[in-house]
């Protein structure tokens, strides 16, 4: 075997392809002897899950990973949020970024170890936990792959800012760490990196897109007004519900008509409330909506567009202007995670240099959130990168594609993935990726 120093040298000169499996190797074996204590983190914080704005225990056990790995470790950031620094000489800055927060789900896998955890919300309310989007692997091969890089940290310099983010799943998460100070207080990365389990692509392999991956996604409230009265005499009153049902159908037309049909958007109206018995027409009603879509602009005409036809309908039906529909848009607004094209393309090269063209996959965008996007979005517009990670068994996916055998999604009960092939790759992709990206020029 040839020393170690020549590993480095395949990602300043990729033509050294001796060297660069020299390197594979050595990155499989240090994988291969954390095993067993990654699937015991696994199972742990499988068994252990905390809801979002409660993953006090959680992020404890993040802290203190990290201290024994040599970090610099702050906690308490943005609200549970975890930040270790490790500097290893001059050279780039580069996060990694793990989220931490489960899922109020009844966890119904096969699993020995599946959660049983009934615990309390931020909201105080009992609810049942699970990782059923994946954020126990996250949190395994993120400590992975940052074990790996300090194995290596002679083939390598820069700095390391690992964060171990909370409320994911609320879309708060990345917010309250970068108002506490995430790039002031600590180094400021030129590059953040992340990955998110992905319940359709086979474990083993890696997905990626250069731009836009995942859609923007906010919460709309629409409250209807109307005149109640009594349902056998609808002409003394103006009907809410009635309007609210004219409303569903003409906000169609903000998609299909009005927003350019290359740019993808989705309105959806997920709930209408109101009203107390059959004979009773009331006076208000509530509707809640999602709206995605993958470019601040879209966004807007789909707002304008609410707001103008919720308006029309009500001087149509006669209502006066303080009764006209009130459309109110949530504070918890979660930008498109938009890939920097460069940064995916270079660490795309990597992982297919390591695990083979057919294994890296040219995804196409999806229309779920993640607020990893916001990362790219402050004043220091850092360049990110977020990857799918196969996490379906072979065999499982191979079943799919043969006998057409549905596969569970993302925040679905039974849903979980593949632990040891999906951490192996996750770990081994992200480190050389890493290295790769702190030796180039």
């Amino acid at each position: 075997m040839k020393p170690l120093h020549l590993i480095i040298l395949t990602f300043m000169f990729p033509f050294l392809s001796h060297a660069q499996s020299l390197n594979t190797s050595r990155i499989d074996e240090i994988i291969e002897n954390q095993l067993r204590d990654a699937k015991r983190t696994y199972t742990d914080l499988h068994q252990n899950p905390e809801l979002s704005l409660m993953e006090f225990e959680t992020a404890k056990k993040m802290a203190a990973k990290l201290k024994e790995l040599g970090f610099e470790v702050t906690t308490g950031v943005g609200g549970n949020g975890v930040v270790g620094v490790f500097k290893n000489g001059s050279g780039k800055t580069i996060l990694l970024r793990t989220d931490m927060d489960a899922l109020p789900i009844e966890e119904k896998t096969s699993l020995a170890f599946a959660s049983k955890m009934i615990t309390t919300d931020f909201d105080g309310k009992k609810a049942p936990a699970m990782h059923a989007c994946g954020h126990d692997l996250h949190m395994t091969t993120w400590l992975g792959t940052l074990k790996t890089l300090t194995e290596l940290k002679n083939y390598w310099k820069g700095t390391i800012v690992a964060i171990a983010q909370p409320a994911e799943e609320v879309s708060g998460g990345s917010n309250a760490m970068i108002a506490d100070g995430l790039f002031t207080r600590f180094p400021k990365p030129d590059y953040a990196l992340a990955y998110h389990v992905s319940a359709e692509l086979p474990a083993g392999t890696i997905g990626y897109y250069p731009g836009a991956i995942f859609a923007g996604v906010n919460s709309i409230d629409i409250h209807v007004f109307g005149r109640g009265g009594h349902g056998a005499m609808p002409h003394t009153t103006i009907d809410p519900v009635v309007l609210a049902s004219r409303i569903v159908l003409d906000i169609q037309t903000i998609v299909s008509r009005e927003i350019n049909p290359v740019h993808p958007a989705v309105v959806t109206v997920g709930s209408i409330h109101g009203g107390t018995k059959h004979n009773i027409i009331p006076d208000q009603l509530d509707m809640q909506l999602t709206v995605r879509f993958f470019s601040d602009e879209t966004y807007q005409k789909i707002l304008d567009g609410l707001q103008r036809i919720a308006k029309g309908l009500a001087i149509s039906a006669g209502l006066e202007e303080e009764k006209w529909p009130l459309v109110q848009a949530s504070n918890q607004f979660t930008p498109p995670v938009v890939n920097n094209a460069a940064l995916v393309m270079k660490a795309t090269q990597s992982m297919k240099d390591l695990l083979g063209e057919n294994n890296v996959i040219q995804v196409e965008p999806l229309t779920v959130g993640e607020d990893f996007g916001k990362y790219g979005r402050t004043e220091e517009q850092i360049p990110i990168a977020l990857f799918w990670l196969g996490g379906v068994s072979t065999e499982k996916h191979q079943d799919h594609l043969k006998n057409g055998t549905s596969l569970p999604g993302l925040h679905n009960a039974t849903f979980f993935p593949d632990f040891e092939p999906t951490f192996k790759t996750g770990v081994s992709a992200m480190a050389s990726t890493m290295i790769q990206l702190f030796n180039e020029k």
